[in-house]
């Protein structure tokens, strides 16, 4: 796995970060798929942090060309994509990406112990995957603001690495 310099500089996809963090929250790990003749083409966030209703929640913020797959294995998917219901009717959730709202649609076909959420930002892919399902509705109530951390120096508040970042643990 490459450190988080590493993904920034070679990332061809944005590495998204809620940016300010919901309080109590923290980045929990990354990571990236690609290799090195095409470069990172798809890039993700842990993030940890209090859930809604009890106990702790997790939440990853995924960035990838189409076909890529690495969010839909996240989120419990066999195909690569979110699927037909993403772009259809109206959104059940919006982030700011950029300063720009983005819309967001429930992937459908997912185990129920996650909210899986998906759109598109700057002609990527854009998921989050929510443990507990209820983890979800953060969006919805905190309307996440998202920023590239390719284009930021920050200094972000790290916690333990999450296990949800092992695609095997997922499913």
């Amino acid at each position: 796995m490459a450190t988080l310099n590493e993904i920034r500089q070679a990332s061809t996809v944005p590495v998204w970060l809620p940016w300010p963090l919901p309080i109590g929250w923290l980045v929990t790990g990354f990571g990236e798929a690609g290799d090195e003749r095409s470069g990172i083409r798809a890039s993700v966030v842990a993030i940890s942090g209090p859930s809604l209703s009890h106990g702790p929640a997790d939440m990853l913020l995924v960035a990838e060309e189409p076909g890529v797959g690495l969010g839909a294995a996240y989120a419990g998917l066999n195909g690569p994509d979110p699927g037909t219901g993403v772009g259809a009717g109206p959104p059940h959730a919006k982030v700011n990406v950029n300063g720009h709202p983005t819309p967001l649609w429930c992937v459908e076909g997912v185990p129920g112990d996650r909210a899986v959420y998906a759109g598109e930002a700057m002609g990527r892919w854009l998921w989050t995957i929510a443990w507990p399902a209820d983890a979800g509705c953060l969006l919805v109530l905190f309307q996440l603001a998202l920023a590239d951390l390719r284009d930021l120096e920050w200094d972000v508040p790290f916690g333990a690495y999450s296990p949800r970042l092992d695609i095997d643990a997922t499913r």
